[in-house]
């Protein structure tokens, strides 16, 4: 073979592997503009989007936990509220077992407050500016960064003000309500425990002011009941009583409804017969609010069964101080985790 032709065969297997490895890098890069953003080092977009994670982001998260807090009120003999108590004074009795208190403040703290006025049919008259009046008496007695939400309900409960820390907002929006139809106390009550439970802050309270029982809810009393002992919120009960009611008032019945629902939740339930005691009782209540202990603790062999825990709190009084009466939660709920 001449030297020309073996120079030819030469230079065309060169072009041949050179044309070859060409193709093969237009390949890799044609690829590599062809994948998806995201899939190489470069850092994604930023998005206004929520990831979707699934039903996780439907509904509030729940955590479980093994400490299990709650308020304490502790009064004297003259139901004036004591502070200033340590952690040594109290003693928690879980089914009849004494805790070790793990959590403990006697601090001044706000509270996210659901107040549910009642504006039905008879609340007509000077009655709902009555309540008002009084409410003013708890927002000024209040701590100044309490959260308030505020739910009207008649023939049903509705949301008038979401998460705000202003009480004249409160106050205002009460001011041109049109009193009318049936109540719905029982709707209020649970929608009032699950709003203050997405509260800021930790310490949460319900204020119920109405003049009659429920007469058109779609939750029961057993129901509502229930969904106070699991909660950690306290409810107060204001029963506003009328000599001129005509069977639309707050009976008896009505009392032991608002005494039972309050009773469940470690608050209480007031039945003011006048205007001067609706003040000072509007006040109590806020004062109480700002004189609570929150103590924790954690159960030795704690176990998501869902199963009624019975809690005694007793408190043994300084020296030289009188008895001493405490008011919490009579239990509390082992709840049985999600799946």
């Amino acid at each position: 073979m001449s030297s020309n032709h073996r120079h030819a065969s030469k230079t065309a297997f060169f072009c041949c592997v050179v044309f070859v490895f060409t193709a093969i890098l237009w390949s890799a890069n044609s690829k590599a503009q062809d994948k998806p953003a995201g899939d190489d080092q470069a850092a994604p977009k930023p998005t206004t989007e929520p990831p979707k994670t699934g039903k996780l982001l439907d509904g509030p998260v729940i955590t479980n936990t093994d400490l299990v807090t709650f308020t304490v009120t502790v009064t004297d003999t003259y139901g004036r509220y004591v502070s200033g108590l340590n952690k040594n004074a109290f003693t928690v009795l879980d089914e009849k077992q004494p805790q070790d208190i793990a959590f403990f403040s006697d601090d001044d703290a706000p509270v996210s407050v659901g107040v549910l006025f009642d504006v039905s049919g008879s609340m007509s008259g000077d009655k709902i500016k009555r309540a008002r009046e009084a409410l003013s008496r708890f927002i000024q007695t209040s701590h100044n960064a309490d959260e308030y939400f505020l739910i009207a309900f008649n023939s049903r409960a509705q949301l008038l003000l979401d998460k705000t820390r202003d009480g004249n907002a409160v106050l205002d929006k009460l001011t041109f309500v049109q009193t009318r139809n049936n109540t719905a106390l029982y709707d209020a009550c649970y929608l009032g425990v699950e709003k203050v439970q997405r509260g800021a802050h930790p310490k949460r309270a319900l204020l119920l002011i109405s003049d009659g029982q429920d007469n058109d809810s779609r939750y029961t009393f057993s129901e509502v009941r229930r969904l106070l002992k699991e909660s950690d919120v306290v409810l107060y009960g204001i029963g506003i009583l009328s000599g001129s009611d005509s069977g639309s008032g707050l009976g008896m019945e009505g009392q032991g409804i608002l005494d039972e629902l309050a009773n469940v939740s470690g608050g209480k339930a007031f039945f003011p017969r006048t205007a001067a005691e609706m003040d000072d009782i509007f006040e109590q209540i806020a004062l109480e609010l700002r004189h609570q202990y929150s103590i924790g603790y954690k159960p030795p062999n704690f176990v998501n069964d869902g199963k009624w825990h019975h809690i005694k709190v007793k408190v043994t009084p300084p020296r030289g101080l009188p008895r001493l009466f405490v008011r919490s939660k009579d239990g509390y709920y082992s709840l049985v985790a999600p799946k």
